[in-house]
């Protein structure tokens, strides 16, 4: 049993529908569709529905303003595990697609004299792919993604732009989540190539310990280190562990000094708490930097569920 267990559990079910759907399938194992059924109609999740202009986006447009944009709003409800047949989503999906797909076959968040940005390319292909777009609207994404591949093994959305040579933590994480969304929701095409892409991203991730310098060996960012949530498009190490154990993979040692500053996190109490938010406007506010956090102490007891380290009495 870890820390004050029943209380924690407890203290999960009275939070949002969407914590408590995600806690009796990810912590207690029972799925529960009768409660998520009403993700789209309480809460948070039809907070979030109720700010889709008539037109059929969020915000201004695709990607703007942050964080209010049809973009993260749609990336926020599918975090929320909202239904994947919710039709306005789908459709406000299926919008995007027809209007912003570019020449390289990516979704161009800026406009038509840009090129396609691979980290928002690998947030669009996670919860396009949830949604359940159909396969051939997301074969050109595909073969997007994978024409940026790059040779240590990552992503880095600045190598069709200014030419990185070195792959970014953000942007293989985004297009890890997607690679694993695809998979998940049984999509076929160029299979074989993405799960390679994915395990080499992995080793990259893996190669830094999740938050080191593969040169030095010292904290790349001390940002990652922060517990925020809604995650955005930054790197943390609860977001990676997070990945890590939703694919299924298994405990690697290079995980254990980010599982440690994990652990070192938890309040008294056993629950973890908001450090801090990424700047921009929101739709609301789910939770209090600063307070203790239903987000990321679901996330967090997930992960340690997953690598067997849940706190001991």
């Amino acid at each position: 049993m870890y820390l004050n267990s029943d209380q924690l559990i407890s203290w999960l079910l009275e939070g949002d529908v969407s914590i408590q759907y995600q806690t009796y399938r990810d912590i207690l194992g029972i799925e529960k569709p009768e409660i998520r059924k009403h993700i789209t109609s309480e809460g948070w999740g039809s907070k979030f529905l109720s700010f889709r202009h008539r037109e059929g986006h969020w915000g201004q447009r695709f990607y703007q303003p942050k964080w209010i944009s049809t973009h993260y709003t749609i990336l926020d409800l599918k975090n929320l595990a909202i239904s994947p047949k919710t039709k306005e989503i789908r459709d406000s999906i299926l919008q995007v697609i027809e209007a912003l797909k570019g020449p390289d076959g990516g979704i161009m968040p800026i406009g038509p004299d840009k090129n396609s940005d691979v980290c928002v390319n690998g947030m669009f292909l996670n919860y396009a792919a949830y949604f359940e777009i159909p396969e051939d609207k997301l074969k050109s994404i595909i073969d997007f993604l994978l024409s940026e591949w790059m040779s240590d093994g990552g992503f880095n959305c600045n190598l069709n732009t200014i030419g990185a040579t070195h792959s970014s933590v953000h942007t293989t994480l985004s297009v890890l989540e997607g690679i694993h969304e695809y998979v998940q929701q049984g999509y076929s095409y160029r299979i074989d190539e993405l799960y390679n892409a994915a395990e080499a991203s992995r080793e990259f991730l893996l190669e830094h310990r999740l938050f080191q310098s593969h040169r030095t060996g010292k904290v790349m960012d001390k940002k990652m280190l922060m517990l925020s949530y809604p995650s955005r498009w930054k790197y943390d190490i609860l977001r990676v562990l997070d990945y890590f154990q939703k694919a299924g993979i298994s405990y690697d040692p290079r995980m254990q000094d980010a599982i440690d500053v994990l652990l070192k996190k938890r309040l008294k109490d056993g629950k973890w708490p908001v450090q801090a938010k990424h700047a921009g406007q929101i739709h609301f506010d789910m939770e209090q930097t600063g307070h203790a956090s239903r987000w990321n102490t679901l996330r967090a007891l997930r992960v340690l569920l997953k690598y067997d380290q849940l706190p001991k009495q």
